[in-house]
């Protein structure tokens, strides 16, 4: 068990409504792509807010399941209940892959070295950099796959994603429409509603593996925070859903992409 006292002491010391902001930024930027702006949001919390590594990501992953728990009612609203429910194989299948794969990722991110966490977070900022850029410029088409290949592909994408998930702090959605659309068939929106439904389990699974280490107390010393940046977050979230579609993909998407690679490069040049 890891029992870095300074994860469990680290406090915040801003105010609240330079925290609120920040989350509403992050929420806008998510909203405008039709995200929640965890990837986001994490460079923010290590950057600006001076949190180490580990205590980022559980802050990161408490407010992404405020947001998901909050979207998840409004996003089921806009897809029919019954064509959810039809679709229910795509959610087993992706689950059986990615509960297992949160439940490694959380512990891998326990057990790295700070300096090594930093590295492998950057890394997985250039894939989230990487996924922005081609499921905004590029259209996804389904590999029309036999079920019993599409069935171990799944299982196997949602393993990655699910590890992806928990050592950032994310919900996965990023990776998790892409791939609903590249190995199912189903339409983005759809897509949307159902990663919802694969996401919410997921992240449980990876708190409950981090609620095992010491450092999920950083949760407890720092819940004031914690609330107010995820509230900022969502209604971030709904401003940056009503701009949806002002700024042109041409102009947004590069904007987004070179903040994802200049924040990467930073946590990799961490100390």
């Amino acid at each position: 068990m890891r029992t870095d006292q300074s994860l469990a002491s680290l406090r915040s010391t801003h105010s609240a409504p330079v925290v609120f902001g920040a989350g509403a930024a992050i929420g806008v930027l998510g909203g405008m792509i039709g995200l929640g702006g965890a990837e986001f949001r994490l460079p923010l919390l290590i950057g600006l807010f001076g949190f180490a590594a580990l205590s980022a990501v559980i802050l990161n992953k408490a407010m992404s399941l405020v947001v998901v728990l909050i979207a998840l009612p409004a996003r089921l609203a806009a897809v029919p209940a019954a064509d959810v429910a039809a679709r229910w194989p795509v959610v087993v299948n992706l689950l059986a892959g990615s509960l297992l794969g949160a439940w490694a990722g959380a512990a891998w991110a326990v057990r790295m070295g700070s300096s090594a966490l930093y590295k492998v977070l950057a890394a997985l900022m250039v894939l989230m950099a990487a996924a922005l850029v081609l499921t905004h410029t590029t259209t996804v088409d389904p590999l029309a796959m036999p079920l019993w290949a599409q069935v171990p592909c799944g299982v196997v994408a949602g393993f990655g994603i699910g590890v992806v998930a928990a050592i950032m702090g994310v919900a996965g959605g990023e990776l998790l429409i892409p791939t609903i659309a590249l190995l199912f068939g189903e339409d983005v929106k759809t897509a949307g509603s159902l990663s919802l439904l694969v996401s919410l389990p997921t992240m449980l699974v990876a708190f409950a593996r981090y609620s095992r280490d010491g450092s999920f107390a950083v949760l407890g010393a720092n819940r004031r925070f914690t609330i107010t940046m995820a509230t900022g977050s969502i209604v971030g979230a709904v401003l940056g859903g009503l701009l949806l579609g002002v700024f042109p993909d041409a102009v947004l998407i590069p904007v987004l992409t070179v903040i994802l690679l200049v924040s990467a490069v930073k946590l990799a040049r961490h100390d």
